[in-house]
């Protein structure tokens, strides 16, 4: 059992009001006790120490008071208003919880404004950014429009990422562990052969690890940096699945598979079956619940995937959350109705740009497995842009970096701690012989050296 296997356990309800309100010191107070108690079973304990992290973890999310939420967005949006402040919080525009009984709001709650609320491109003062945005969506639509014409899309890229730790989490002479991204073999990715790492690392996951690492160990030196340098091709065909020409029988797969915080919760059944209604055909199901997703839900950053027990549940009550959440809501409503689904994840890497994000595969037969990333999509919708929004159903553009074929799994070797992102292997992870590195502890710097587009 890993450690987040006690999300499924429940919090007391004392401990979980003086969460809600923010109470964090109390919340921890009492935690404290019900780990010294005697009369508290060990599996319970095991919640309660995750509770802890999660208490520890959520603050530095959201560090910014009313105030300096306020003085931001008068620097970004031209004559904004405490009250309209009041109203993107409220409809949850800007994320925001308690902490020790006051407002804080998230780190990068206004970038998530800028990157989907459309209505207030008249106001945003920081026109290079949105030049940026749509710079970004007219290079996805070349290259969906050359996948059209074409019938895929074939790329090869040549990627360096460099890993440091923080001063602040530096300890010469000690042994350090560091488990750094790499690409692997699954549906369109060709992971290269060559991998070039400094210093040399101890092992290299096979090329079919479902989340793919270079592993180094070495005695820690000041200012010391881990390096890896690689290449990959992505071939990505283009599909435009059609309802007739679905098979009568699809392959039987598990699709009750269940983690943790991924649960076929009552109302996540609910809101399967009052999307897919009485309709029988796989695609035209998936697609329902495609369109739900980026029609009605809205994307925003946000704190560690850990800190919320049900992925899915969370971000369909709330209809907020990040490409993540997009994946694995759509992924647990398509298992919900027997469809296969799949996580599939790495890094976002278009020239000029290199960063982290997360889409689905799900099968149908007789076209196999197909992709979803509801995320772009849900930004095309808000553009208007319904061409790109369609072809996000079933397909990707090829600039993808793909380190993740499956959600949460065990690294190769494993990593002996709670990790700073017990889903994802994207930035990597960092541990000493007695504890993991938090987020802020390291840092990671992609870099792109070379593409090339081969078809």
């Amino acid at each position: 059992m890993t450690n987040l296997d006690y999300f499924s356990y429940p919090l007391p309800e004392d401990i979980a009001r003086l969460a809600a309100i923010g109470d964090l010191k109390r919340a921890n107070q009492v935690i404290e006790q019900r780990l010294n108690s005697d009369k508290v079973p060990q599996a319970l304990k095991q919640r309660l120490r995750l509770e802890q992290q999660i208490l520890k973890e959520l603050p530095a999310s959201y560090p910014h008071s009313e105030e300096q939420m306020l003085a931001i967005l008068q620097d970004k949006v031209q004559g904004i208003t405490r009250a309209e402040m009041e109203a993107l919080r409220d409809d949850g525009t800007l994320d925001w919880i308690y902490v020790d009984g006051q407002v804080r709001y998230k780190g990068n709650a206004y970038d998530s404004m800028l990157k989907t609320r459309v209505d207030w491109n008249p106001r945003f003062l920081d026109k290079e950014a949105l030049d940026a945005k749509y710079e970004n969506f007219r290079i996805l639509d070349e290259a969906i429009g050359h996948m059209k014409q074409a019938g895929s899309g074939r790329w090869r890229f040549r990627l360096r990422s460099t890993l440091t730790v923080a001063e602040h989490a530096q300890r010469p002479g000690e042994t350090i562990r560091v488990h750094m991204t790499l690409p692997l073999k699954d549906g369109q990715s060709i992971p290269g052969s060559q991998i070039i790492t400094t210093p040399a690392a101890k092992h290299i996951s096979a090329e079919d690890h479902p989340q793919r690492t270079a592993y180094f160990e070495e005695i820690y030196q000041p200012g010391m940096a881990f390096t890896v340098e690689f290449d990959y091709e992505i071939n990505a065909p283009y599909a435009d699945p059609k309802p007739e020409e679905v098979a009568a029988q699809q392959p039987a797969f598990d699709t009750q598979q269940m983690l943790p915080q991924i649960h076929f919760t009552p109302f996540i059944r609910a809101l399967a079956e009052e999307l897919a209604g009485k309709e029988t055909n796989p695609l035209v199901k998936a697609r329902r619940f495609y369109d739900y997703i980026t029609t009605q839900t809205v994307y925003r950053f946000v704190p560690p995937y850990f800190t919320k027990t049900n992925i899915p549940e969370y971000f369909a009550a709330g209809q907020r959350g990040d490409c993540g959440m997009h994946a694995l809501l759509f992924i647990a409503l398509c298992r919900s109705v027997g469809i296969p689904a799949q996580w599939q994840a790495g890094w976002y890497t278009r020239p000029g740009m290199v960063g982290n994000h997360d889409w689905a595969r799900y099968y149908i037969a007789p076209y196999g497995w197909l992709y979803a990333d509801a995320s772009f999509g849900g930004a095309a919708y808000r553009e208007g842009h319904l061409d790109r929004w369609n072809f996000y159903f079933a397909n990707l553009e090829p600039f993808r970096m793909v380190s993740n074929s499956d959600v949460q799994q065990q690294f190769d070797p494993p990593y002996p701690f709670l990790r700073s992102d017990p889903y994802d292997n994207q930035d990597g992870e960092v541990s000493y012989a007695d504890q993991g590195l938090r987020r802020g502890d390291f840092h990671t710097e992609r870099v792109m050296l070379s593409y090339e587009q081969l078809n």
